[in-house]
């Protein structure tokens, strides 16, 4: 039976371009998950769009000098182009202030949860830039972490210890804006009765032990603390409107970013089932239906706001389903060659972008290394030296030599064609096994979420057939035992398929290349019929390379 899964990536705010360390938190693997489930024949809704109403869009539009629909505008399409590229094979990337479907579906859950007692107006005392003249939310605010101490923690959460954090607690807080030292005044705002939520919260997440631990026992341990009651309207001229005219409290307040922004999943499949099927209610079989599974791909820094505050406001809207899984990676660093690892930073100059990658070099490769180094549990490094050395001694060593030397070989031996089977010896039989159970072991890891380990399994199949094409000897049996050649060369090329299928996921311009140079008639080349035989005499393709050596990325 077809079971259908909502996938979705974190979104980005559309303030700049894309790195390495997006991709590798969670682009990457979100695809990868994405395009396992439609070779399995699952139906998937894949799910990302652009975070517009950040504070990071405000600024950079100050400085800029632009407005700030026109910097989501222009960096939402630098994304686009920038996923494009890498195939990343989302449904829909839209952007939360694209469309009006995401300010009608995010001020519903705003009034869903006042309706329903989880939301309550008061006035507190907020940070004030007297320079600038006006209120400074979250992120136009950094200081010294009350929890940790650690300095440049933001007002929303510090990056070190990763507590949630309100800015007029921190320690020496400091505008953004214009470096002042806010001062306190009074404010109103909605706040959300975050503690209501905790037992369920709680209950929930103990019900999933398959989680990852950072996860799992992260906000576990935040639950243990007691969450706070959090503002969730922001004194701002960019966003989403408090949808209560009636009330004078309500002038000049929009949306807090970080409530709006996970609607934004909820809101852009709506948005692409009323373009691809003329009925925006169709969202609703995504994720109002107990049947469909819902998973959240996320780097670390976005636990908090997804395992803890995005499914407290499922919980408290009520009419949707909870998230079945948060597969969340650790942060990448980078590493240049003579310095000591550092954490990717674009004002720092500590950046590889990915639109720069992609002017000189396949994207195979960097999906190929991001996923071989994947910080699934922890920390890892970029290092570019290293991409190119296990590109040029892995992919193309391994996998694209084995894939080259079969298929060059059946085009000089046997006019192009896939050879007959004779009688099998001992290897052909244990390769053969090799290529039956290769699905099943891929997909079992794919299924947990070990993307690093299911990718290892595809490179250590084809460094096995290599030692079996070496161990046959086809060049010596061609001159003495024709037949046995065939056989040889037939066992290959059937690998060759089985490989391009479960490589798909992490290699997909690879895989095409394979599927060209094997073209079986209908859904041959999937999952379930991997290692389903070639039909024999079939004409084959002219042989590709799959992977080009790479040298050192030009300094101009």
């Amino acid at each position: 039976m077809t079971t259908r899964h909502t996938v979705t990536a974190a979104l980005p705010y559309s303030n700049g371009r894309l790195h390495v360390g997006h991709i590798a938190g969670c682009y990457l693997p979100a695809d990868i998950y994405a395009r396992y489930l439609r070779s399995i024949g699952e139906e998937v809704a894949f799910i990302c769009g652009s975070d517009d109403y950040g504070v990071p869009v405000s600024l950079t539009a100050r400085e800029e000098g632009r407005e700030p629909a026109e910097v989501a505008a222009y960096y939402r399409a630098e994304q686009k182009n920038d996923f494009d590229g890498l195939g990343i094979s989302l449904d829909i990337f839209s952007g939360t202030s694209a469309t009006d479907i995401h300010t009608e579906v995010s001020q519903h859950f705003f009034l869903a949860l006042l309706q329903n007692g989880y939301l309550e107006k008061r006035t507190s005392v907020q940070l004030y830039d007297p320079e600038a003249g006006r209120f400074l939310p979250d992120r136009y605010v950094e200081g010294t972490c009350p929890h940790c101490e650690t300095g440049g923690a933001r007002g929303d959460q510090c990056e070190a210890c990763g507590k949630m954090l309100e800015p007029s607690k921190l320690i020496s807080p400091e505008s953004v804006i214009t470096g002042a030292r806010p001062e306190k005044r009074e404010t109103v705002h909605w706040f959300f009765l975050l503690p209501k939520l905790q037992d369920r919260l709680r209950e929930w997440i103990r019900s999933h032990p398959e989680w990852r631990p950072m996860v799992r026992n992260f906000s576990l341990g935040l639950l243990e603390q007691g969450l706070p009651e959090r503002a969730i309207t922001r004194d701002l001229d960019w966003g989403i409107p408090v949808p209560l005219e009636d009330d004078p409290d309500a002038e000049g307040k929009v949306l807090y970013v970080w409530f709006d922004a996970p609607i934004g999943y909820v809101s852009f499949t709506a948005q692409w089932c009323a373009e691809q099927e003329g009925d925006p209610d169709g969202y609703e079989r995504w994720w109002k239906d107990p049947d469909c599974r819902i998973v959240h791909f996320i780097g670390e820094d976005n636990v908090v706001f997804h395992a803890i505050t995005w499914p407290a406001m499922l919980m408290a809207e009520g009419t949707f389903e909870l998230p079945d899984f948060i597969p969340a990676n650790c942060f990448l660093n980078i590493q240049f060659p003579g310095e000591e690892e550092t954490k990717i930073s674009k004002s720092r100059g500590t950046a590889v972008w990915i639109n720069q990658y992609l002017e000189e070099y396949d994207p195979d490769p960097l999906r190929y290394y991001l996923t071989m180094i994947a910080p699934e549990r922890q920390r890892t490094a970029f290092v570019f030296d290293d991409l190119i050395r296990r590109n040029n001694e892995e992919l193309v060593a391994a996998l694209g030599n084995f894939v080259h030397r079969n298929m060059t070989f059946a085009h000089r031996y046997f006019d192009g064609r896939v050879p007959r089977r004779g009688d099998l010896t001992e290897e052909d039989r244990r390769q053969l096994a090799m290529i039956a159970e290769l699905p099943d072991r891929v997909a079992a890891l794919l299924a947990d979420f070990s993307f690093r380990d299911a990718l290892g399994q595809v490179m250590e199949a084809a460094r096995e057939s290599n030692r079996y094409f070496d161990c046959r000897e086809p060049w010596a049996l061609r001159k003495e035992a024709r037949a046995s050649c065939g056989t040889v060369i037939n066992i290959c090329l059937n690998t060759i398929k089985a490989l391009g299928v479960v490589m798909e996921p992490f290699l997909p311009f690879a895989a095409g290349k394979v599927a060209r140079m094997l073209p079986v008639a209908g859904d041959g080349l999937n999952w379930a019929q991997a290692a389903d035989p070639l039909p024999e005499d079939l004409e084959l393709g002219e042989p590709e390379i799959l992977f080009e050596k790479l040298e050192e990325l030009s300094e101009e």
